[in-house]
């Protein structure tokens, strides 16, 4: 028998107190105690004093479209936005030959658009890798010339984004590979294979890319064989190949410790080869878990590409700048620097977004909720 006890009459409580709408956000995130609201009121300050004048500078009171420098140098003129309209030819493509632009666009169109197929993971297969070895050769084929009627270009006149692109591009696709050969070295049980590894990536991170850049382009020729030449930007891009491969390296292998125990255990008991192991169980793990330091390199990377002017190659950077030499246009250095800000921000605003949506979409069984 079950007895019942009557219990006491419950007194009604007042309705929940709404923190939903942009008011309760505001108390909760701008002016939550006095240090936070002084703060929030300071920055607007702040905002106010100098977003105004940089949107009359930028947009409202540019002269936009060709017109000669005359015209930006009137009282009351903004952003002098007609030296890119001027420049843009050089900016993009260096000292490349004008009848011969449509080469570069076909090759940056290529690239890029091999890129973006690249992120669809219905592309991820053995024959993505034929693709972008395809690729990068008939870029590089296009842009040089020599076959096929097409004029030869030498690799001195080439410049701008197609450069940009190029190196940055071509020094990740074939650093990858050598970097995870060598996170791979360094924690092989082989003493001469683990010292040859960690010997290689400490030189090489143990030095700023300047030096590697100047080592590859001044230095090497002159342990080479009498009338023995490589091509400059070929040496160029081999010092940046060897430094993403260094610094690729260690963040894979902080992906590969990060791994338990238990997955090695598991994938040996399986019976499976060193090589098998590391391609079907180990790697696609650690790659997932080194996607942001991995993404970090990447932007670093091509943000350092810049560099290359100091051997005599213009990037984009350097193009921009070769743009200002002209004495009509050479006051118009904050635009020129601008532009090409813009230019980076976009396609490293890109590999970043694509990232987060990379870890989300790679995550989805062992992110937190």
């Amino acid at each position: 028998m079950v007895a019942y006890v009557a219990s006491a009459e419950i007194a009604p409580r007042p309705p929940p107190r709404l923190d939903a709408g942009p008011i309760p956000w505001m108390r909760r995130n701008l002016f939550r105690g006095w240090f936070n609201t002084l703060l929030t009121l300071v920055i607007l300050w702040l905002a106010w004093s100098f977003i105004p004048p940089l949107i009359n500078w930028a947009f409202l009171d540019a002269v936009w479209g060709p017109a000669p420098p005359e015209a930006c140098k009137v009282e009351g003129a903004g952003a002098c936005w007609a030296f890119v309209t001027e420049k843009y030819q050089l900016i993009f493509f260096s000292q490349y030959p004008r009848d011969q632009l449509w080469r570069p666009i076909i090759a940056m169109v290529l690239m890029v658009g091999l890129l973006v197929g690249s992120t669809n993971r219905r592309f991820w297969s053995s024959w993505l890798v034929v693709a972008w070895v395809v690729v990068i050769v008939g870029a590089v084929a296009l842009m040089h010339g020599g076959f096929l009627g097409l004029p030869g270009v030498e690799t001195q006149k080439w410049g701008g984004l197609p450069l940009t692109l190029g190196l940055s591009v071509i020094g990740l696709a074939c650093a990858f590979p050598i970097s995870i050969l060598l996170a791979l070295g360094r924690r092989s049980r082989m003493p001469a294979i683990r010292v040859i590894c960690v010997t290689y990536i400490e030189l090489i991170r143990g030095v700023p890319l300047i030096t590697v850049l100047f080592m590859a382009t001044v230095m090497f020729p002159l342990f080479m064989p009498t009338g023995v030449n490589i091509d400059q930007l070929l040496r160029a891009q081999i010092g940046l190949i060897m430094f993403a491969a260094a610094y690729l390296a260690e963040v894979i292998r902080g992906g590969l410790q990060a791994i338990p125990k238990g997955q090695y255990e598991a994938a040996d008991a399986l019976g499976l080869s060193y090589w098998r192991k590391n391609r079907l169980v180990i790697l696609p793990q650690a790659l997932r878990i080194a996607i942001p330091p991995l993404v970090n390199v990447f932007i670093g990377f091509f943000k350092d590409t810049t560099l290359v002017i100091i051997v005599g190659l213009f990037d984009l950077l350097g193009a921009a700048r070769q743009g200002l030499t002209d004495a009509a246009w050479g006051a118009f250095s904050q635009e020129a620097y601008l532009f090409v800000s813009l230019v980076f921000f976009i396609f490293c605003f890109s590999m970043s977004r694509y990232s987060r949506y990379l870890e989300r979409t790679l995550n989805t069984g062992t992110r937190r909720r």
